[in-house]
């Protein structure tokens, strides 16, 4: 962790002993002369970067023009026509998209009733892959249970009713196993429908969505989240003593597979453009809020990290190539694609904003050690932005494609405080953002990449 003066001046005081340490064959004398061969370039894209609020307005006005962006939709693919012209009036060396085939999953109408022991209507949001119900919904006694080893225990209750997942959250590795696997385990146990109460750390009655999985040999049952609030509701109401009904209604089905597309702009190397550093984010979001901090923040900083680099006129020696990935909400197929016609050429590195553009704290990698010793050293300019740390792991979902295929890989990593408290919900819209910190995660990505990029 390169992170203080301190530290630095500790550097050079080491770098100057002949016994100096190493990683590899990356001596600590190496990452004294990259802060120093690239402090004034960092400094002038740190300062460019973070000089106006023009990415965040940017952002704002996309995500109030197009709105939520769920795989298949029209919205999805006006708002990538949209940034297609954008970034090829702004003049970058290449921009164009690669078509991809994605799923098309369709909501519909759905509604959710308490019936017994009051009436009471309910805030729901069927998760992404679901099935819907009979026509005129369905209607049945709810079993609450706190994770899957109580559902087993107490299967015998569970035949016929509504199974409800109310487990609170730990964490959102942890606790999303009953939003995905939730509808296979209440059918094993003969459920009708699964509920699950949504999974966040905080809720004023908005609903998570997200993607679930169902197992062919596995009935398949409907499948929706309730609000934290409506959960605890219901099991004040089973502690009481009190049988509880609900009445469910989802119009969810697939339609036929659709064309969308990645989209694509670089900045070519000036010594080894076959050589690709790539980063961006994914363009797709769910079908509800507008898909602000999930992910059209992580693009939108990468887009203005590319463009402070052209307007500098930084060209580093190797190609830096932003993508903005489709469908990684519900398939990955945008990032599948990508990886199977570039994943074997001579990309060397990728990075991915994925949890918000909230105040970046640094990154994660993943790959070869001297690689990482090179990007801890890059870091080290990063202080100004609170971005001066590398932890060993780290990546996206969509990069995770090519990290397979042998590319090392990175994420930026932020303040994930708030990120859950919107995460999947209506409430994913452009003010949860701050112009400030937005800037600062790409200022961040933009000094990264552009040190990666052009290192001998």
């Amino acid at each position: 962790m390169f992170c203080t003066l301190a530290f630095l001046t500790l550097l050079f005081v080491m770098a100057s002993d002949v016994s100096v340490a190493q990683t590899g064959d990356y001596t600590l004398r190496d990452s004294v002369k990259i802060v120093s061969q690239y402090r004034a370039a960092a400094d002038r894209i740190i300062n460019t970067t973070l000089s106006d609020s023009s990415a965040w307005n940017r952002l704002a006005f996309f995500c109030d023009t197009f709105g939520p962006r769920l795989s298949g939709s029209a919205a999805l693919e006006r708002s990538i026509d949209w940034i297609v012209a954008e970034l090829k009036a702004e003049g970058f060396d290449t921009v164009f998209t690669q078509d991809v085939t994605v799923p098309h999953w369709i909501r519909g109408e759905e509604s959710c009733r308490m019936t017994a022991p009051v009436e009471r209507e309910m805030f729901i949001l069927g998760l992404g892959g679901s099935i819907g119900t009979p026509a005129g919904g369905i209607e049945a006694e709810v079993v609450s249970v706190s994770d899957f080893e109580e559902l087993r225990a107490r299967a015998d209750e569970a035949a016929g009713k509504i199974v409800l997942f109310n487990a609170e959250y730990e964490s959102y590795s942890r606790t999303v196993a009953y939003r995905f696997n939730g509808a296979v385990e209440a059918a094993k146990v003969g459920a009708i429908a699964s509920l699950v109460r949504s999974v966040g750390p905080f809720s004023m009655q908005t609903p998570h969505t997200g993607v679930m999985q169902y197992i062919d040999s596995i009935p398949r049952i409907p499948h929706a989240a309730v609000t934290i609030e409506d959960a605890l509701m219901i099991q004040r109401w089973i502690d009481r003593g009190k049988s509880v009904r609900i009445h469910l209604n989802m119009e969810a089905r697939y339609a036929d597979s659709a064309r969308s597309r990645n989209i694509i702009a670089q900045i070519n190397g000036s010594e080894r453009p076959d050589q690709m550093l790539v980063f961006g984010g994914h363009i797709d979001s769910w079908d509800v809020g507008s898909g602000a901090m999930d992910d059209a923040g992580g693009c939108f900083a990468a887009w203005r990290s590319l463009s402070v680099l052209r307007q500098l006129n930084l060209r580093p020696r190797r190609s830096v190539r932003l993508v903005m990935w489709t469908n990684e909400e519900n398939g990955l197929q945008g990032a599948r694609t990508y990886a199977a016609e570039f994943g074997d050429s001579t990309h060397i590195l990728a990075l991915e904003s994925d949890g918000g553009v909230f105040a970046p704290t640094g990154f994660g990698f993943t790959g070869a050690p001297k690689k990482h010793a090179v990007a801890r050293a890059a870091a080290a300019l990063l202080g100004s932005v609170g971005a001066d740390t590398v932890r060993v792991g780290g990546g996206g979902a969509d990069v995770s494609q090519l990290n397979a295929k042998g590319v090392d890989m990175m994420g930026l990593e932020v303040d994930m405080e708030r990120y859950f408290w919107y995460h999947h919900t209506h409430a994913d819209t452009p003010d949860k953002l701050d112009p400030h910190e937005m800037n600062q995660c790409a200022a961040a990505m933009a000094v990264m990449m552009y040190v990666m990029a052009d290192i001998p």
